[in-house]
């Protein structure tokens, strides 16, 4: 399959995605309350989003490559750190490593299209496991082009974090009921947001990679085609040789 014949059949659900989710609604609450996480709080929680498909290049390693850093910096820094798979190529690569600080892992992704009811249901497991972190991020692939993606990452913050955040002041009317089901909607928003991103770069990834495959197997036939024409005219030529030089002996 040619990149111009799929572009628009993956790109259409990416750009609906960027503009009625995480660019208009996830964001604006958060920035405008300031929030900042103390010093002293020590849990986080870091969500990796993959895949249960292969096929496409680094796609994966480049997120497990972003969580073992922040792994490593966060326990550097004295905290507790707990990972979530959202897809199971992400915890094939990190379980050697990192199996003691998995919390838990979603499968079953990148089969079908990415939903807001599939986010929505990985928001409300988090949120119910009974681990309480102080702040979180969530590590994605942001599509780029059809040949390129940035690996990213944008934070996650607890209800209680939200709910001390000096600004919040500026909210009259918002109380802790809000505030959860806010905490809700917006870790869905941005779960889904990234992964919408991180199926883009991956069927983008998947397409470069199987063109590049293509392009290599037709380059090897047309080599062995050549090396087996030059053999076959070398044995005929060989066997003439040999005829006439049968025939001049007689």
């Amino acid at each position: 399959l040619h990149h111009s014949s799929r572009q628009p059949q993956i790109l259409n659900p990416l750009r609906e995605a960027r503009d009625q989710t995480h660019n208009l609604m996830v964001a604006t609450l958060y920035e405008k309350a300031d929030i900042k996480v103390p010093e002293d709080k020590k849990k986080h929680l870091i969500i990796g989003v993959s895949s249960d498909r292969g096929l496409c290049g680094a796609i994966h390693s480049s997120v497990a490559k972003q969580i073992k850093s922040e792994v490593a910096n966060l326990t550097a820094a004295g905290k507790e750190v707990k990972i979530v798979g959202v897809g199971d190529k992400i915890r094939g690569i990190l379980h050697r490593t990192h199996s003691d600080q998995f919390l838990v892992t979603f499968k079953e992704v990148g089969r079908k299209p990415p939903t807001f009811g599939d986010a929505s249901v990985i928001a409300l497991e988090l949120l119910n496991s009974g681990y309480e972190f102080d702040e979180g991020s969530i590590i994605f692939n942001r599509f780029r082009s059809v040949i390129s993606y940035k690996t990213e990452e944008k934070p996650i913050f607890s209800l209680d974090t939200v709910a001390s955040a000096e600004s919040m002041s500026i909210y009259d009317d918002i109380d802790a009921d809000v505030l959860r089901n806010y905490q809700e909607y917006s870790l869905a928003n941005i779960i889904y947001y990234s992964l919408k991103e991180s199926t883009t770069s991956e069927q983008s990834a998947r397409m470069t990679a199987m063109d590049n495959a293509s392009k290599n197997a037709s380059e090897m036939i047309d080599k062995l085609t050549l090396t087996f024409n030059r053999t076959r005219q070398a044995v005929i030529t060989k066997e003439l040789i040999e005829i006439i030089s049968g025939a001049a002996a007689l």
